[in-house]
């Protein structure tokens, strides 16, 4: 199994480039205020503009329309409750008129909290059914939003896509998706997240109006991440911070430079590594193989759709997941459940739920996710680290309780 631990949850964060952390230190190294106009200044503003010139490429679009954020949770926060003005839709300075919500209940939490923390009127949240395998149907997509327009015949609906689930890796149809709530006259708003470096990621071909990225997902360093526009004309309806007017009016306070430059750098290396998702698919189908020859009753969520190469949300009857992370991570194995956690406690997963998978299948969800870095050993630990579990359960005279 060889020495060290094998972290295994790349879904939740990613080991920091080796790129990123060099920009990383660059940047802190420089004195200056990006607003400043000294040369120091002007150092620190061309670091920002570099990295806003990396992030558009990743994903296929303009640097002047990437609004740098503290992260996903603030974009998506921003996006929701500062509210989106397109063109030509509202007059300048007027106030954005409420618009239904359109979003499935696999979201990630801080997507649904923000829905919540949105202030929508009544029946302005719609929520999105999907499949046992985590899609959403267009018959589904179609039905929302004729409701959206009953509730609301003026206003464009938004609605809310994930592009990738963290928790199960199943991909959506986005862009058969946004081209139904285009012919609606709707609004697409993507978390690509989990998009970068692990399937292609082009705003263009979404369809989207806008998505929103975190930096930590693919190699850059946490608590910054970006939102990036479709086009010109599409905006925040105001500043989600007001302040100084930075990120062109639309998010205010002093950039973060150092963690911005990180992120620059870290698009960068994941766009030189276009054959990454292709290496992560045959390493992770060699674990699901083991897998089911270690446990033929094995359970892997999305086992029959598209998923993201590095992701495996899988459960064992009468293994639960609170009990098999501390074995896990006892034997040097980083994974996670199937759920989202909150202050160091494992909960009942709301994505697992909305598919409809059973209660005795949620609570023994465990998610392994690799990268670019994974070695066939570490998978061989975690294999282990299960076989052991297993084995400790099936003996004799040893109840499910006890182990």
């Amino acid at each position: 199994m060889g020495a060290g631990r094998a972290y295994l949850d790349w879904n939740a964060t990613t080991p920091l480039h080796p790129a990123a952390r060099d920009a990383l230190l660059s940047a802190l190294a420089i004195p200056g205020n990006p607003s400043s106009i000294h040369a120091e200044g002007r150092a620190a503003r061309a670091m920002v503009e570099a990295a806003r010139r990396e992030v558009a490429a990743l994903v296929g679009g303009e640097a002047a329309n990437v609004v740098f954020t503290s992260g996903a949770t603030e974009a998506a926060n921003a996006i929701l409750r500062a509210g989106l003005q397109m063109a030509c839709a509202l007059v300048p300075g007027a106030a954005a008129p409420a618009r239904p919500v359109i979003a499935a209940g696999i979201e990630h939490a801080a997507v649904l909290q923000a829905i919540e923390a949105a202030g929508l009127p009544a029946g302005y949240r719609i929520v999105l059914p999907v499949t046992a395998d985590g899609l959403v149907a267009e018959t589904a997509l179609a039905a929302a939003l004729a409701e959206a327009r009953a509730v609301a015949p003026s206003q464009p609906p938004m609605v809310l896509l994930q592009l990738a689930n963290n928790e199960t890796g199943v991909i959506q149809p986005v862009a058969e998706l946004a081209a139904i709530v285009r012919e609606a006259g709707g609004i697409v708003v993507v978390d690509a997240v989990q998009g970068p470096g692990r399937m292609p990621l082009e705003i263009g071909a979404l369809g989207a109006d806008v998505l929103f990225l975190s930096a930590h997902k693919f190699g850059g360093p946490k608590g910054v991440g970006a939102i990036v526009f479709a086009r010109s004309e599409v905006r925040l309806q105001g500043a989600f911070i007001a302040g100084g007017g930075q990120e062109s009016g639309q998010r205010g306070g002093t950039e973060n430079v150092a963690g911005i430059a990180g992120m620059g750098a870290a698009a960068q290396a994941v766009r030189a590594m276009p054959e990454a998702p292709h290496a992560m698919i045959q390493l992770r189908d060699e674990f699901e193989n083991r897998l089911n020859r270690l446990a033929a009753d094995v359970e892997i969520v999305g086992k029959g759709v598209s998923r993201l190469p590095n992701t495996t949300c899988f459960a064992i009857p009468g293994l639960p997941a609170a009990q098999a992370l501390i074995a896990f991570d006892l034997d040097g194995v980083a994974v996670s459940s199937g759920s989202a956690c909150s202050s160091g406690k494992v909960k009942s997963s709301h994505v697992l739920e909305a598919m409809g998978v059973p209660a005795a299948i949620r609570e023994g969800a465990i998610r392994v996710s690799i990268g670019p870095a994974t070695t066939f050993g570490e998978i061989e630990r975690c294999l282990a680290s299960l076989e052991r579990q297993l084995a400790r359960r099936r003996a004799p005279g040893q109840s499910a309780s006890a182990a």
